[in-house]
């Protein structure tokens, strides 16, 4: 497996994606995702083809990791990127749902889908550049109950890192919550 070695100890290029995004502190991504690759192959088939149980593999996997991780030991919550719901109705589930979940059991965190929503349905973005998809999801998500998260840890938790954009989108949503501690992990990003 390419592993990047990126933590949340040192500056990496996933943190660079989200330099000037007031929202998040720090992030990082287990995978290096190639086209063609073995990480592509087996995030198509988590994503696409029903295999979830490749979402708690990786989620132990990366969890087991992010716990060792100094910034990570007292998170709150941990929350997956959502799908809009005629998309999750469509797959069937969201694919960082498990992932997600068992990062946090790794974390000993608060874990929940029914805060960050997504709102707005978008067609795929895989062909799009950073601007165009930036502008296409924007205001894509929004926040239940903000209060509730003032002053928390809050990872947030996707599957592929591209351009960054879907997760920028997330984290606007998160602006309105008062001294929160915003931080991304990613299965993978694209080098």
């Amino acid at each position: 497996m390419p592993l990047t070695e990126y933590n949340f100890c040192f500056e990496n290029p996933v943190d660079r994606l989200f330099f000037g995004q007031k929202e998040v502190e720090k992030s990082a991504a287990l995978l290096f995702y190639h086209p063609g690759g073995l990480v592509q192959r087996l995030t198509h088939q988590l994503k696409y083809q029903g295999r979830e149980e490749l979402g708690d593999f990786f989620g132990e996997w990366y969890g087991a990791l992010l716990a060792g991780e100094s910034l990570l030991r007292q998170t709150d919550w941990v929350f997956p990127v959502p799908l809009h719901p005629r998309k999750r109705r469509q797959r069937g589930y969201n694919q960082c749902s498990r992932l997600a979940g068992q990062i946090a059991t790794a974390l000993g965190a608060r874990y929940s889908e029914g805060f960050l929503v997504r709102c707005k349905h978008n067609p795929t973005q895989t062909a799009r550049g950073r601007h165009n998809r930036y502008k296409g999801i924007r205001g894509a998500f929004s926040l239940r109950n903000p209060a509730e998260l003032e002053g928390a840890r809050i990872l947030l938790v996707d599957d592929v890192i591209t351009t960054g954009a879907t997760l920028e989108a997330c984290c606007e949503a998160f602006a309105p919550v008062e001294r929160k501690r915003l931080f991304i992990a990613a299965l993978a990003t694209v080098p």
